[in-house]
């Protein structure tokens, strides 16, 4: 042990003879380790901020919006009415979804659980305090497949539903801007022309805006939730067609169908993820058809996105990982480079140590702890660098990035592979030479 310790004291000072050239040697090393720390933080990152959204959305999820049809159908001639230069366009009847589709799609033996939505833009009134807010009628499905609960009160249960009672679920916003200091549960608030008892408080349901953007959702908390067949009653059902709405459903000057779809918004669980696309290629066509040829929804599968998203990432950290490793290459060829040219400049101090009693085995542990030492430093160098480029990444570009302990420790073991891989030729290139050759070199 004592004579390696002397090798090892033999090595620093050769290193810290010539503190420039050991540290430009370290560079490609620092580079290297510094790229693997961001790459690694910046993959971790994104992993999480999938898995975020993923948590978000659920999983096995097919989501199905209102969205008006085109003015014809494609090839379909104009009218004509329009022909003969008439500002009357006729529009294609086109129904929305409806509770109806509801009852087919649930005999589809791939689908799990449905969760429809209908969704009213109107003003929270309580206590002298207004709030534009969104009133959503939903079923109890709502509620598990965006994984929520309460923090007060409770869920709707079946008397609820059974006698379309007037009560609501509040999200976490509504009860912070309009409760301040009282207990919702219990009170009621008006929304429009109707009035509803608070029953229950959803738990806050942390959301970035970017997620909520990227993946097309709402902020729950700020939705007040009411039984779905309530709002039909309180807020009326599109669907129902009223005489005087009669001549103006066929014929509208815009290009666009009027609202009269029951849902607005339709959320199905599948049962298997490898029944995602064809479950919803068959839901789709089968809403085509009740809809009298008329695609007035937009079908999207989030968890497909988000799957196409993890590629793009991946080959995206493929190719960090490939720098990476380019520039610990080059790092390693830098310090081989370096310590064959410190082999050729210390002939002379090799012969003389060699003369003196140290063995072929010395000689190769000393040139190897210089090496090693030098990819030590250039490490951690490295991951100090790497650590603030991983921050400064997460703060200008606005990438989530995370720094785990493991590839620390990982690019520390790196570094040190690095100077004791090529480290070993330059030092058996040390140890082979002929003593009285090299004491004889000028």
């Amino acid at each position: 042990m004592e004579r390696y310790l002397f090798l090892f004291r033999v090595a620093v000072e050769s290193v810290l003879v010539n503190k420039l050239r050991g540290m430009l040697t370290a560079l490609g090393v620092v580079f290297g380790v510094a790229a693997v720390i961001a790459m690694l933080a910046i993959g971790s990152g994104a992993k999480k901020f999938l898995l975020d959204q993923m948590r978000l959305i659920g999983t096995n999820n097919i989501v199905f919006t209102h969205a008006s049809p085109d003015s014809k159908k494609d090839g379909e001639e104009e009218s004509t009415a329009n022909k003969a230069g008439n500002d009357t366009k006729l529009v294609t009847w086109a129904p929305g979804m409806s509770k109806g589709d509801l009852e087919v799609i649930k005999n589809i033996p791939s689908v799990e659980l449905l969760s429809p939505e209908i969704i009213r833009q109107t003003k929270a009134i309580y206590s002298g305090k207004i709030l534009s807010i969104r009133c959503v009628g939903v079923t109890n499905t709502f509620f598990s497949l965006n994984q929520l609960t309460t923090s007060k009160g409770h869920f709707f249960t079946s008397e609820h539903f059974d006698h379309n009672m007037p009560v609501c679920v509040i999200g976490k916003n509504v009860e912070t801007k309009l409760f301040s200091g009282t207990d919702p549960i219990g009170q009621s608030i008006k929304c429009g022309n109707n009035y509803f008892t608070v029953i229950g408080v959803l738990e806050k349901r942390m959301a970035t805006k970017e997620s909520l953007s990227s993946l097309g959702l709402r902020d729950l908390n700020s939705d007040v939730f009411i039984p779905i067949d309530v709002s039909l009653i309180r807020f009326g059902d599109r669907s129902r067609i009223r005489k005087e709405d009669l001549g103006m459903q066929g014929r509208q000057n815009s290009d666009k169908s009027p609202e009269v779809q029951q849902i607005d918004r339709l959320v199905i669980r599948v049962s298997d993820s490898k029944y995602l696309q064809s479950t919803a290629d068959v839901i789709a066509r089968m809403m085509k058809r009740r809809h009298a040829g008329q695609v007035d929804f937009s079908m999207e599968i989030p968890e497909l996105l988000l799957q196409q998203q993890q590629k793009t990432q991946d080959i995206f950290n493929l190719v960090l990982a490939v720098i990476a490793g380019i520039s610990l290459l080059v790092g390693g060829i830098g310090i081989m480079n370096i310590m064959l040219a410190s082999v050729y400049e210390r002939i002379k101090e090799i012969g003389l140590r060699r003369a003196i009693g140290a063995t072929s085995r010395d000689v190769v542990l000393q040139f190897l702890f210089e090496a090693i030492l030098v990819s030590v430093i250039g490490g951690m160098l490295g991951i100090l660098l790497g650590v603030v480029a991983a921050k400064a990444i997460a703060t200008t570009a606005k990438i989530p990035t995370i720094i785990s302990g493991w590839s620390i420790l990982l690019s520390f073991g790196v570094a040190a592979s690095i100077g004791l891989v090529f480290g070993i030729f330059p030092a058996r290139k040390a140890a082979k030479l002929d003593p009285i050759e090299a004491l004889r070199t000028e």
